[in-house]
């Protein structure tokens, strides 16, 4: 593993090396703001700057290259450089080098989520087509999904051609709307590559008022934005009153990444907590369920069933807490207790949050589908 140039200052860059050809990032950053070189060399030089530790924001306003910019031409020349080194004398793919050596990041983007060999064929294929970036996400699109087919559709070869055209094809089956479905007919067989494949989509053309196919809906996708909207899933103790050896019992937490999947043998409780940062931070947090008036300086009037958080790795006494002790079994075993000065009773845990229940003035309003948020 080769040492990486040392980071610069974050307000001011600095002339550490980064390229391989003893190019400065002063140079590097002199080349981008006066764009001499291909988009090839910008998107080399872009990302040998990142690498050096400079941030895009930092390359914009010494270059002007905005971060969108960087991103895809530093990626687009990587799907380059993977093009260029299938090259052979067996394959020149001189149209295709010509063609994107100057021009056409934009186009090379779109490929990013193909393998090498895709590639290389995705580029032929536009080349030949004469497609623009946006036919270009169409054409990695259907090479991408195609490939996962166990065995081509009758009729389609696993010609990159054919891919695109059954992608077109599929389409047109499930348009209701007669000048779409022509155009995506023509689309097809704009790239179909095999007599078969051409066979298949003309039978679409003699009968261009037939049913389409019931189109395959989409699926319900969601992502989590937040950590907040991640919920901690944590053990339960039990309730209070409760003993030292309940509290040693209960097992340590291992989730699984990316959904924090939790996996346990046995018998237990547990319990979803909001992923707010004071859960995450948290080694050893288990759950002990309360009611309000068993905890100090809660009221007792408006009594109701919490969940205290603690964390059992957090043992340590400060005056800013409230801690699970040992009050022994003379007083009821566990208790949640703040201490003005550092307890002679053993500190088993540091009380994180309380967690009251939620407050909901009408349960049913949040079931009806129709309800918006203003």
């Amino acid at each position: 593993m080769t040492s990486s140039p040392s980071t610069p200052d974050r307000d001011q860059p600095t002339n550490s090396d980064v390229s391989s050809e003893d190019m400065t990032a002063e140079e590097l950053l002199l080349m981008l703001r006066r764009k001499q070189g291909t988009w090839v060399d910008w998107g080399q030089s872009c990302q040998q700057l990142q690498k050096a530790g400079y941030s895009p924001q930092q390359i914009f306003e010494a270059s002007g290259f905005e971060p969108i910019q960087q991103n895809q031409i530093i990626v687009a020349a990587q799907v380059y450089a993977s093009i260029v080194a299938a090259i052979t004398p067996e394959q020149p793919m001189t149209a295709v080098q010509s063609r994107f050596e100057h021009s056409g990041s934009d186009t090379l983007y779109e490929f990013r989520i193909l393998n090498q060999s895709e590639r290389v064929a995705a580029a032929a294929l536009v080349v030949e087509k004469g497609v623009d970036s946006e036919g270009a996400r169409e054409v990695a699109k259907a090479m991408k999904e195609f490939a996962r087919l166990s065995t081509p559709p009758a009729g389609f070869s696993d010609y990159p051609g054919d891919a695109v055209a059954y992608h077109y094809w599929k389409l047109a089956k499930q348009q209701s709307e007669l000048a779409e479905r022509s155009r995506l007919i023509a689309q097809s067989l704009k790239f179909a590559n095999s007599d078969t494949a051409r066979q298949e989509i003309s039978k679409l053309l003699t009968d261009l008022a037939a049913a389409p196919l019931t189109p395959v809906p989409r699926l319900p996708l969601y992502r989590l934005e937040t950590e907040s909207e991640v919920p901690k899933v944590l053990p339960v103790v039990g309730q209070l009153p409760l003993t030292v050896e309940d509290l040693q019992a209960v097992p340590l937490l291992a989730e699984e990444e990316p959904f924090g999947i939790v996996k346990f043998s046995g018998t237990g409780a547990w319990v979803p907590i909001p992923g707010w940062q004071v859960v995450l931070a948290a080694e050893d947090p288990v759950v002990i369920l309360a009611e309000s008036r068993d905890l100090p300086t809660m009221p007792e009037s408006a009594n109701e069933s919490v969940l205290v958080v603690c964390d059992r790795a957090q043992r340590q006494w400060d005056v800013f807490s409230h801690f699970v002790v040992n009050a022994g079994t003379n007083q009821g075993g566990l208790q949640i207790q703040w201490f003005e000065m550092a307890p002679s009773l053993p500190i088993l845990a540091k009380v994180l949050l309380v967690l009251r229940p939620k407050r909901v003035l009408d349960e049913g309003y949040n079931k009806d589908p129709w309800q918006m948020d203003d």
